[in-house]
C-alpha cells in the first residue's frame, strides 16, 4: 500500500502547515510531511484524523500496490489544455463494500445512455450530505427513486427528478441513500 496523502492535498491547494492546522487536534506541518513521505506510519488513526482535515473518504487516501493507474497527459483548465507541471497519475476507479451501480439506458438530464454511475452508499445519519447532489433512494416493492436531493426533512427526503417538468419525490424512512460518486461515459 501507498499513500496519496500529498496528491490529494496538492489537489485542493493546500500547505502542509494548513492540513496540520485543520487536523483535530492540530499538528505539525512536520508531521504531515514525514506521514507523507512514509518516514512516520500511516496508521489507522492518522488516516481518519487526516481524511476528516482533508474532507475526503480514509479509502482515498491509499491505493494498493497493484492498483491500476493511467498517465496524466495534460490538465484542462480555463485557458486550456497543458503538460502536467509534475509527473501525476489517474487511478483508475476501484469498486469499494460501499458502492452500487446505476447503468443509464434512456438520456435523462445531464446523463447520457450508456453513462455508468458509481454510487457511495450512505446510512441515514449521513443524508444530508447529499443534498444538492443526485442520489438514488430505495421505495417500496424493488422501485427507486433517482434525482437530486433537494432537501432531507426528518425522515422525508425530498427528491427533484433529473427530467424537467416531473414532479418532485417524496421518499418516507429511507433504510439507506446512495449519492452518485463517479460517471463513467465511453466516447
Amino acid at each position: 500500500m501507498r499513500n496519496r496523502l500529498r496528491e490529494v492535498r496538492k489537489a485542493q491547494g493546500l500547505t502542509l502547515a494548513e492540513v496540520a492546522a485543520r487536523c483535530n487536534p492540530p499538528t505539525t506541518a512536520v508531521t504531515i510531511g514525514r506521514l507523507e513521505t512514509g518516514m512516520r506510519n500511516l496508521t489507522m488513526a492518522w488516516l481518519e484524523r487526516l481524511a476528516a482535515a482533508l474532507q475526503v473518504e480514509p479509502a482515498s487516501l491509499i491505493v494498493a500496490d497493484h492498483a491500476q493507474v493511467v498517465p496524466v497527459a495534460a490538465v484542462l483548465d480555463a485557458d486550456g489544455a497543458d503538460a502536467p507541471q509534475a509527473a501525476m497519475e489517474l487511478e483508475i476507479p476501484q469498486p469499494r463494500a460501499d458502492m452500487l451501480g446505476v447503468l443509464v439506458r434512456t438520456s435523462q438530464g445531464d446523463y447520457r445512455a450508456g453513462d455508468q454511475l458509481w454510487l457511495e452508499q450512505l446510512p441515514p445519519g449521513r443524508f444530508a450530505e447529499a443534498v444538492n447532489h443526485d442520489v438514488l433512494a430505495p421505495r417500496p416493492v424493488g422501485r427507486f427513486a433517482f434525482g437530486r436531493l433537494a432537501a432531507v426533512d426528518g425522515q422525508r427526503l425530498q427528491i427533484l427528478p433529473p427530467v424537467p417538468g416531473c414532479r418532485q419525490m417524496i421518499v418516507a424512512e429511507a433504510p439507506w441513500l446512495a449519492r452518485v460518486a463517479l460517471i463513467i461515459r465511453r466516447a
